[in-house]
């Protein structure tokens, strides 16, 4: 039996950010409900209000929901209209499919004058002679009875003819009445037989679900709960027997052969990717796993061994061989905040020797040209103060071989330039050749 709780309605007013004070419409259609309860206390702001589709034998616990306005009881186990004095707002009420029997008890919706559309199709007391024109007397303020308008000339036959039919409907609700005396009294000696049944097949409803549905019986409202039992009793064994295979031991996953190499394993059945590459510190692989995105980094355990790798998703593992022995102290694994992937960089313990002798001599080249560049560096950082290095040969600052060539070439696009020689004059008579003169040149 499912009940109408506060969790259950919380539920259903997400809507209303879970609020259930304030809520205004509610829908509980389809959630096997016997008894309407919690509402009139706990959402008595309620406007619309559905609950078709249960088990609800009785309407109850709605007369304090004064401003609702329609409610849906379609399609339950309902027999009698009461207990909707209080609901002064209420202008549709939706009976649709029920067992009422007793067509008499819409007298105790006069006093609802808001009531405009009311549905009782599908009903015993909808194949009563007379049944129409005796509710649209009944109750004058309807607009709409099955769907269906109710015009001034109808109502007007209705009210002539109210006596002639209340009589034939006190007959047939008789007949009503003791029919359904006959059918809870066949219903509880089926339901006594089922019981020896399932009794007699050790609870196993497997053996008799085809004979309990072949079974032809009346529609009733005690056909409608026994069928809801018997299916409330296989979920139950279903579950239980889901239980039973949960709790037996399962089969020990074997990880490795009777000589000791490591299987290959992929239980969480993701993609993964194996690669081999290399750089200036050696061969490594790098093995790309396409973790869950959204799977947290806590349900994830790896563990790298020398000859194999096993990553752990929550209770699944994925395991896997590797080509070659490498070093588990240096393995790296990160995982992408985007999508998720692991990524594991795996560096090998031997390399190929041709792909080692090529990072070798790129490091060797790399080495040569740090360390000139670091004795470069290491010599301008001293003052020499060496004399030999400090001295400059002034004479070879220019080469007389060179210079020569360099003006005879140069001589071929010059202009020549002719100079006289002047003739060497004599010295005047009165010239003294003094020695403490210095020479002028």
């Amino acid at each position: 039996m499912v009940r109408i709780t506060e969790g259950l309605i919380r539920k259903r007013a997400e809507h209303n950010e879970g609020e259930i004070f304030s809520l205004e419409e509610l829908t509980l259609h389809q959630q096997d409900i016997e008894r309407i309860e919690f509402l009139d206390k706990h959402c008595r702001k309620l406007k619309i209000l559905y609950l078709q589709s249960n088990l609800i034998s009785r309407i109850e616990n709605l007369n304090r929901l004064k401003e609702l306005e329609y409610l849906n009881l379609a399609l339950n186990n309902i027999e009698v209209i009461e207990n909707l004095e209080g609901c002064e707002s209420l202008t549709k009420l939706d009976l649709t499919v029920n067992f009422i029997g007793d067509l008499t008890s819409v007298e105790n919706l006069q006093n609802l004058e808001n009531l405009r559309d009311l549905y009782l199709i599908g009903n015993p007391c909808a194949d009563y002679e007379g049944y129409r024109e005796f509710v649209i007397a009944t109750l004058p303020q309807l607009k709409s009875l099955d769907g269906t308008e109710i015009g001034k000339a109808e109502r007007i036959v209705a009210f002539q003819n109210l006596h002639k039919h209340y009589k034939t409907i006190l007959k047939c609700q008789k007949k009503h009445f003791e029919k359904r005396e006959r059918e809870k009294e066949e219903s509880a000696v089926r339901k006594e037989v089922l019981a020896r049944r399932i009794e007699k097949c050790n609870g196993d409803l497997d053996a008799i679900n085809e004979e309990f549905w072949q079974e032809k019986q009346a529609y009733t409202p005690e056909s409608r709960l026994e069928t809801h039992e018997f299916i409330q009793l296989k979920k139950k064994q279903h579950t239980k027997e889901i239980g039973e295979d949960r709790t037996k031991k399962s089969k020990r996953t074997v990880f490795f052969t009777s000589d000791g190499r490591p299987y290959n394993i992929n239980e969480p059945k993701i993609d993964f990717k194996l690669d081999e590459t290399q750089d200036e510190d050696g061969q490594y692989f790098l093995l790309d796993l396409g973790v869950y995105k959204h799977m947290d980094t806590t349900l994830i355990d790896c563990d790298v061994q020398a000859t194999y790798v096993r990553v752990t998703l929550k209770s699944k593992v994925f395991q896997m061989a590797l080509p070659s022995e490498i070093h588990p102290d240096r393995a790296k694994v990160t995982r992408s905040q985007i999508t998720g992937r692991l990524l594991m960089q795996l560096p090998k313990v031997q390399s190929s020797c041709v792909l080692m002798s090529t990072v070798s001599k790129c490091k060797q080249s790399k080495d040569k040209n740090n360390t000139t560049k670091a004795s470069k560096k290491h010599e301008r950082q001293f003052l020499e103060l060496d004399d030999n290095k400090t001295k400059v040969d002034w004479r070879n600052i220019v080469n007389p071989g060179k210079r020569a060539t360099e003006d005879r070439s140069r001589s071929k696009y010059m202009p020549k330039v002719v100079t006289k020689v002047s003739s060497n004059r004599c010295d005047s008579p009165d010239f003294v050749d003094d020695p403490n003169v210095p020479p002028l040149i």
